[in-house]
């Protein structure tokens, strides 16, 4: 497959925040950067001459532009570290010195001291991060500091070492910084549930401290300390803005390997995320054209052997969105919650925006193939004689029999061409009968078609199950079409279509395109012909009324209604409140009229 220009690789890039990476003709790495808008960023590389003689080099060698979304801008940024430091691409310096963000660590040791920490020590402490920069870290310690008086010495208080008399209370337990755990004064029990407190702020589930803060700032407002009361305060609205975790990166989920795939009729797309000691270090997507009618079960597994050999994985475990078969020696996880469904969830996003791009490059390069494609797939899955460029569709609108009518809508190459709808007044029903409504109208609709030498469709779809197909196919009869267009109904729930002498329904895939283009459709007819109902409902609401009282015209009823919203409610007005709309002397001629007796 020819390789898509840079122009079209650009045109085709989301407008969402993530990382981008250049190769060269080659396929060596060039250069990785983050964007919070990727297409525009991208674009400003090749859209002027820059000012440095090494960027203009570097755009130059540009062949490829690969990309990876994600949902934020933080995340953007960690990911960008991540993969430069993996891939050291030739044109990124600035992030080459390996530099590491912060974490904050809830040391393991008895009551547990916590700090920030740039290196990850795997003795059994709780990491939480990372952070991009310091200045949130601080606001954090800063706040537990406050609220949870913790310790802040490196002591080791052992059980023994307390009983002993070790220790002596330092200068922050004078100034109420600390509780004096170092002297036995505070008990191991009551200092691990401020830790447990602070573990879910950090986790940021803190809802129960958020009461706890809520509840003593409420207090030191009733005592009057309102200087208390505001810091705490402060502090809550810190917490409440605080976005606890990054979804690119998780220390507690190490050497796994995640794949998704998103698929349609003619492909599949899979994605593959790699992630080392808590980070992605590597994104690919693989696109799989179908040959067959494969599952994505089969697509999946075949995707997932093919990337481990490709990329050398030797990770245990795997991340999937539905069981697959790999063998003994690999464990699958299908996810429900939590941190590795949130994982599971971004690699099914890149999947899906690199579909969507593969779409869009060949509806600009060859938009006819992509309708092709789709009217192909149409005619398959319809069970057609032949492509369907041509589709109209009809739908009944009434109420309790009131004003019936109907509306054809017309698609032509799979979307709507609307100078081709038609609106119909039923003229030869009586009463609430849409079956024979739907015989009346197909046949007027194509009797004038036939008369006037106008081109047929080559699909007509009733919005309606058997007896609604069963009456317009009579009128197909009569006019002797039956056998040269096609013809299906569809039930109400939307993916069971009816088709002539078969009692047993069609059923269609949820995700396939043919039934978007069915939904497009009827959902089109039934707006288009319950439009039109309710304009000749109110019309002749309207109509029935203004005719019925004599001295009062079309424009001033208009006005009562749209200002007393109904007939009833203009009935029981007085005639002052409909003198102060229309004035006093067509006011009493609208009393007299619907109030004799009284006058």
């Amino acid at each position: 497959m020819q390789k898509p220009s840079l122009l079209l690789q650009i045109q085709t890039l989301p407008d969402n925040p993530g990382v981008y990476q250049y190769y060269d003709k080659d396929e060596k790495i060039l250069y990785v950067g983050k964007a919070k808008n990727l297409k525009k960023r991208v674009s400003s590389y090749f859209n002027k001459i820059h000012d440095t003689a090494k960027t203009n080099v570097l755009v130059k060698k540009i062949v490829t532009i690969k990309h990876i979304v994600v949902p934020t801008e933080t995340d953007a940024l960690l990911l960008e570290n991540n993969l430069i430091k993996t891939l050291q691409p030739r044109y990124n310096v600035l992030l080459r010195d390996d530099k590491s963000y912060p974490w904050l660590c809830i040391k393991k040791e008895p009551f547990s001291r916590i700090f920030s920490t740039r290196r990850m020590v795997k003795d059994g402490s709780e990491y939480f991060g990372p952070y991009t920069n310091f200045k949130t870290v601080h606001t954090i310690l800063e706040l537990i500091k406050e609220l949870y008086p913790l310790r802040t010495c490196n002591y080791d208080l052992s059980e023994s070492n307390i009983n002993s008399g070790k220790f002596k209370v330092c200068l922050e337990y004078h100034i109420g910084n600390c509780k004096g755990p170092c002297e036995g004064i505070e008990s191991l029990a009551n200092y691990q549930r401020q830790v447990d407190a602070i573990r879910e702020i950090l986790k940021g589930n803190f809802k129960e401290s958020m009461k706890d803060f809520k509840r003593l700032m409420n207090q030191y407002a009733q005592d009057l300390r309102f200087e208390e009361a505001q810091k705490i305060k402060e502090k809550i609205e810190v917490l409440e803005n605080y976005q606890s975790r990054s979804t690119i990166v998780n220390p507690k989920i190490t050497n796994i390997d995640v794949f998704s795939i998103v698929s349609d009729e003619s492909a599949a797309y899979v994605n593959f995320l790699q992630i080392s000691h808590g980070s992605i270090i590597r994104s690919h997507t693989l696109e799989i054209k179908k040959k067959l009618d494969e599952s994505d079960e089969e697509l999946l597994e075949l995707a997932i052997i093919e990337l481990r050999e490709r990329f050398h994985l030797l990770s245990k475990e795997v991340i999937v969105p539905f069981e697959v078969d790999l063998g003994e020696k690999i464990k699958t996880t299908v996810p429900q919650h939590g941190d590795k469904k949130q994982i599971l969830d971004l690699s099914i996003r890149n999947a899906k925006f690199y579909r969507i791009e593969q779409l869009k490059q060949l509806q600009i390069v060859d938009p006819d193939r992509h309708v092709k494609r789709i009217m192909a797939q149409m005619q398959k899955d319809l069970r057609l004689p032949a492509e369907p460029r041509h589709i109209e569709c009809f739908d009944n609108s009434n109420i309790q029999g009131t004003n019936p009518v109907a509306a054809c809508v017309v698609f032509k190459d799979g979307k709507p061409s609307k100078k081709d709808y038609r609106h119909f007044n039923v003229k030869t029903v009586e009463g609430p009968d849409d079956f024979a409504s739907m015989t009346e109208i197909v046949y007027r609709r194509y009797k004038r078609l036939l008369d006037e030498n106008e081109p047929l469709p080559q699909l007509i779809i009733i919005d309606g199950g058997k007896g609604q197909l069963s009456a317009a196919l009579k009128s197909i009869d009569d006019l002797g079409l039956r056998g040269k267009i096609a013809i299906i109904g569809i039930a109400k729930r939307l993916e069971e279509l009816f088709y002539p002498g078969d009692s047993i329904p069609l059923y269609l895939d949820k995700k396939s395109e043919t039934l978007k283009v069915i939904q497009q459709l009827r959902n089109e007819a039934h707006r288009f012909g319950i439009t039109f109902h309710r304009d000749k409902r109110s019309k002749a609401a309207l109509n029935s009324s203004v005719e019925s009282i004599p001295g009062i015209g079309e424009k001033t009823m208009l006005t009562l209604i749209q200002h007393f919203k109904s007939v009833k409610r203009l009935k029981l007005a007085s005639e002052k409140e409909i003198s102060d709309v229309i004035g006093v002397s067509r006011a009493k001629k609208i009393v007299e009229f619907y109030h004799p007796k009284e006058n």
